[in-house]
C-alpha cells in the first residue's frame, strides 16, 4: 500500500477532512429505471446513526424557528416559519425532494461565525419548504443571503424526479453576510460525484453562452421577497454551450479578487481553485472516491490517477455518460467500495494486517520522524452515521429511500418512502447514543457486527456480505411488488402501508444481525474457525461437544515478516 507523504498544512486540512462525506449524482436518463438518484454518507466519530422525520406542520403567522448548527447544537438564532412546512423523512421531502452535502471546507477565513445560518440547517429548512430543486436552491441561495452562512465550504446535492444539481457555496468572511455560490444542472444522461473537494471549476463566458431572466429559473420566485434578495446579488442564470444551466452569485469572481484567490480574467476563473485550492490530501483524500467512483462507468477516468495521486492538477471533468445504466443496486455497491482492484486499496498493504482490515488505528494521519503520512480513505468507512441511496421516481408519488446505518460495507439498506409517517423504534433518535448502549438499536447493532469483524476482516466480511445481499435481494423484490399493490389505495392508505412495511422491515433486519454477531462470535472465538457442515451447521463430535476447530493460518509472507522474531 503506497503511503503518501503530507506537509504541514496538508495535515492541518486533512485533520478537518476527517469529518468527511460522499455524494454520487445520477441523471433519469443515466438510471436503468428512469429515476434520478442521489446517495450521501454522513461520516463523522461524532456522528450517531438514527433516521429523522419531520411531520408536515401548518404555522401561525409570526411563527419563529429555532436554528441550531447540525455539528455542534450550538443555536445560531431564529428565522420567520413559512405558512406550511412539508414532512421530512431523512433527507428526502414528501415531494420527493432530496438534498446531500460533503464538506470542502475551503477558504477558512470566509466562516461567518455570526450569521444564522449553518449547512445542516440550510437542508433541512429547504426539504421543508420545496417542491422541487429549483425551489430548494432558491431558498438555499437566498437565506443565506439574507441571515448569513455560518459554516464551512460545502457541496450540495440537490434532486428531484426530473433533475439533478450541484450547488456549492461558501462563506465571504465576518462582517460580509452571505455567501458566494455556483449551481450547475448535471445533464439527464450523465452522472458526476464530490468527496469533500469542490469540483466545479471554469463557468461558462463567451458567445455561445445564452443569459435568461432569473424570473424565469422558477415560479417561485413570483415571491417578491425571495426575488428582492437574490437581485439584490445580481444572480447571473445562463445556459452554455450544450444547454446546460447555471446559476451563481454575482460577486463570486469579484470577491475571489478582494481577497487575492484570483487575479485572471473573468473566462480563467475557477470555483473550486479560487475557493478550495486543491493539495494532496484534497486529491488523494478526496478526489480519491470520486475517481474510483467514476472509472467503474467510464474507463477514461483511468487516466486521473496521477491527479489522484497528487501527481499533477489535471481536473477530472465533472461529469460522464456511464457506460451503461446505473440502477440502485450500484449505486449500494459504490457505496460499499473500498479502493479494491487499485492503488489505493484499503484492505491491503501492511497497515491492514494479517487480515486485511480497512481499520487504521489513530486516523488517517500520522507522524513519525517529522513526516507526516496518509493512508487512503474510501466511501465506505467505519465512522459512517448514516448514508442513503435516493430513488426519485416521476412515474409513483413516493421516493424509494434506501437507508443505513455506520459503514456501508457492513450495513444493510432498508427501503423506506418519502410519505412514510413514522420511524421505527431501532432507529428512532432517542434510542441510545454515542454514549449509551442500546439493544434495540440499529447503530449499535451494525457497530457491533462491523467492530468484530474488523479484527478478522478478511474472513468474516463475506459473511456480512452475503447476509447483506440477501436481505438487499428480497427488498428489491419487495418494492416491485409493494409499488403495484398500492398503485389503487388512497394516498394515507399508502403512507400508513409503506410505514408500516418499513419499520417491520428493519426491526426484522436488526433482530438478524444480532443473531449474525453470535454467530460470527461463537465461529472465530479466540481466533480459530469452529467447523461447519454443507448447511452452515456447526459440526460436534459424537458425544456432542465442539468438533476440534480449524487454526487459521497466516500467509508465508506474513510468517516470514516475523520470523526473525520468533525463537528458532
Amino acid at each position: 500500500m503506497k503511503k503518501i507523504i503530507l506537509s504541514f498544512a496538508a495535515l492541518m486540512l486533512a485533520v478537518a477532512s476527517a469529518v468527511a462525506c460522499t455524494n454520487f449524482l445520477v441523471g433519469k436518463d443515466a438510471s436503468a429505471n428512469g429515476a434520478t438518484m442521489i446517495t450521501y454518507a454522513a461520516d463523522s466519530y461524532g456522528l450517531y446513526g438514527f433516521l429523522r422525520y419531520q411531520p408536515a406542520a401548518d404555522h401561525e403567522a409570526g411563527a419563529m424557528r429555532m436554528v441550531v448548527d447540525w455539528d455542534t447544537n450550538k443555536p445560531l438564532g431564529e428565522i420567520p416559519e413559512v405558512s406550511h412546512t412539508y414532512s421530512v423523512i431523512g433527507n428526502v421531502n414528501e415531494q420527493q425532494v432530496t438534498i446531500g452535502e460533503t464538506t470542502y471546507g475551503g477558504r477558512e477565513e470566509l466562516a461567518d461565525s455570526t450569521a444564522v445560518i449553518d449547512y445542516g440547517s440550510l437542508i433541512y429548512i429547504a426539504l421543508e419548504r420545496s417542491a422541487n430543486a429549483r425551489e430548494a436552491l432558491m431558498w438555499m441561495t437566498s437565506l443565506v443571503a439574507q441571515y448569513g452562512y455560518y459554516s464551512e465550504g460545502e457541496s450540495f446535492s440537490v434532486a428531484d424526479p426530473q433533475e439533478v444539481w450541484l450547488l456549492e457555496m461558501i462563506g465571504k468572511g465576518v462582517g460580509n453576510k452571505g455567501a458566494v455560490w455556483v449551481a450547475t444542472r448535471i445533464p439527464d444522461d450523465c452522472i458526476c460525484a464530490h468527496a469533500n473537494q469542490a469540483r466545479i471549476t471554469r463557468l461558462p463566458m463567451g458567445k455561445k453562452v445564452k443569459k435568461l431572466k432569473l424570473k424565469t429559473f422558477s415560479p417561485i420566485l413570483a415571491d417578491k421577497s425571495m426575488q428582492a434578495v437574490l437581485n439584490d446579488k445580481k444572480v447571473t442564470y445562463v445556459t452554455d454551450e450544450q444547454g446546460m444551466e447555471w446559476l451563481w452569485s454575482g460577486d463570486v469572481i469579484s470577491l475571489a479578487r478582494e481577497k487575492g484567490y484570483f487575479s485572471g480574467t473573468d473566462a480563467e476563473f475557477s470555483f473550486a481553485d479560487a475557493y478550495s485550492p486543491l493539495d494532496l490530501v484534497g486529491a488523494y483524500g478526496c478526489e480519491g472516491r470520486v475517481w474510483s467512483f467514476m472509472r467503474k462507468f467510464d474507463a477514461g477516468y483511468d487516466a486521473y490517477l496521477p491527479y489522484v495521486m497528487g501527481q499533477n492538477k489535471e481536473h477530472m471533468p465533472l461529469y460522464t455518460r456511464p457506460s451503461h445504466k446505473l440502477s440502485a443496486a450500484d449505486l449500494r455497491a459504490c457505496m460499499r467500495d473500498q479502493y479494491e482492484g487499485t492503488p489505493l486499496d484499503i484492505t491491503q498493504g501492511e497497515g491492514a494486517g494479517l487480515w486485511h482490515s480497512k481499520l487504521r488505528y489513530g486516523g488517517l494521519i500520522f507522524n513519525l520522524d517529522s513526516t507526516e503520512y496518509c493512508w487512503p480513505r474510501p466511501t465506505a468507512t467505519q465512522q459512517t452515521g448514516w448514508s442513503y441511496v435516493s430513488e426519485m421516481h416521476s412515474d409513483r408519488p413516493f421516493a424509494t429511500f434506501w437507508f443505513g446505518v455506520d459503514d456501508a460495507a457492513c450495513n444493510v439498506y432498508i427501503p423506506f418512502f418519502s410519505c412514510n409517517t413514522k420511524v421505527p423504534t431501532c432507529l428512532a433518535e432517542d434510542n441510545g447514543d454515542l454514549l449509551t448502549y442500546s439493544a434495540t438499536s440499529a447503530f449499535w447493532a451494525f457497530n457491533s457486527v462491523a467492530n468484530y469483524a474488523y479484527t478478522k476482516y478478511e474472513r468474516m466480511y463475506p459473511e456480512i456480505a452475503f447476509r447483506q445481499q440477501e436481505w438487499e435481494k428480497r427488498f428489491e423484490e419487495d418494492v416491485q411488488i409493494l409499488q403495484n399493490k398500492v398503485s389503487s389505495m388512497q394516498p394515507s392508505q399508502v403512507a400508513d402501508y409503506l410505514s408500516d412495511y418499513s419499520c417491520t422491515q428493519a426491526e426484522s433486519v436488526v433482530a438478524d444481525w444480532h443473531q449474525l454477531f453470535g454467530f460470527l462470535m461463537v465461529k472465530y472465538l479466540d481466533g480459530v474457525e469452529k467447523k461447519q457442515d454443507e448447511k452452515g451447521q456447526f459440526l460436534r463430535s459424537p458425544y456432542g461437544l465442539s468438533q476440534s476447530p480449524n487454526r487459521l493460518k497466516p500467509s508465508e509472507e506474513w510468517l516470514r515478516r516475523v520470523a526473525p522474531e520468533v525463537a528458532h
